[in-house]
């Protein structure tokens, strides 16, 4: 079970890679498991469930309290020498997150389309079965890879680690991570990146940010997608900035739609202000 929301965690896989040396440790999201990988290959995760709730017989709430405590420090251990190799090479990378449907893979393909001879970009994917959304930003001519988390919730800095050992990340670079389409568990897991962006798009709630807080608190900058149907919906642009800026008062907020390119050009500034400041101070 997933400490954050409940769900059940299944078996994780780097592009389908076959994997060789098993090992056995608790994994980011409140699970122990073994697997089995080659040096630098990618895993196989076999899982085994262990109690992540109040009602789970045998453990107190402060005893649950201190595992919860212990798994994220082992993830964001994992995190802290994911961020040293990447600062270490002067690459810049950002988490994206969202619910399912919000567009991510759509501006995902636009960004790096329009980033095509300006900068060189990196893709690690995050879904719980299929490899369609890494086929399609590998069809923009970005080197992309994908993790299936099975029945798992987000990805941890242990996969995205894995993952970076089978990619050829050019120095100075973007990497873009697009994490399993979810506003609860991806809040919680640092993967080594410079920052969070979460994407909301016009078509869901304008209150998501304050139904899910931690996500939006988690967030250094809010991409507000397909703003193109704005006419279309009863969507409070307004309403919706303020209830991200209830929860995080310093979130940024920038209006895009990857198919009319609205806010394509403050997005892109966004990113070149933001790796200046992240190279200047590794």
């Amino acid at each position: 079970m997933c400490t954050t929301c409940g769900c059940a965690t299944g078996e994780v896989k780097i592009d389908g890679d076959d994997a060789h040396h098993e090992h056995e440790h608790v994994h980011a999201d409140g699970t122990h498991h073994s697997h089995e990988h080659a040096p630098g290959a990618a895993h196989e995760h076999r899982h085994s469930y262990a109690p992540a709730h109040s009602h789970a017989p045998g453990l107190g709430a402060k005893r649950m309290v201190q595992i919860e405590q212990d798994i994220l420090s082992k993830n964001n251990a994992y995190a802290a020498q994911n961020r040293q190799r990447l600062a270490a090479r002067g690459i810049f990378t950002l988490n994206l997150v969202s619910s399912p449907g919000s567009g991510k893979t759509t501006l995902l393909c636009k960004t790096i389309e329009l980033l095509r001879g300006r900068q060189s970009v990196t893709v690690i994917e995050g879904d719980q079965q299929t490899s369609q959304d890494a086929e399609r930003i590998r069809a923009t001519g970005a080197p992309a890879i994908q993790i299936n988390t099975g029945k798992g919730c987000h990805l941890d800095a242990h996969m995205v680690g894995h993952a970076m050992e089978k990619l050829e990340l050019p120095a100075n670079s973007l990497l873009m991570i697009e994490n399993v389409g979810n506003l609860v568990c991806p809040a919680a897991f640092d993967l080594g990146e410079a920052h969070k962006v979460v994407i909301l798009s016009v078509t869901e709630g304008e209150d998501k940010p304050i139904k899910y807080p931690d996500m939006f608190r988690a967030a250094t900058l809010m991409l507000m997608n397909k703003c193109d149907l704005l006419p279309y919906l009863s969507f409070k642009v307004d309403a919706a900035i303020e209830f991200a800026r209830r929860v995080n008062p310093g979130i940024e907020v920038i209006e895009v739609s990857a198919t009319t390119g609205q806010g394509m050009d403050d997005w892109l500034a966004w990113i070149d202000r933001q790796a200046a400041v992240a190279r200047l101070a590794a």
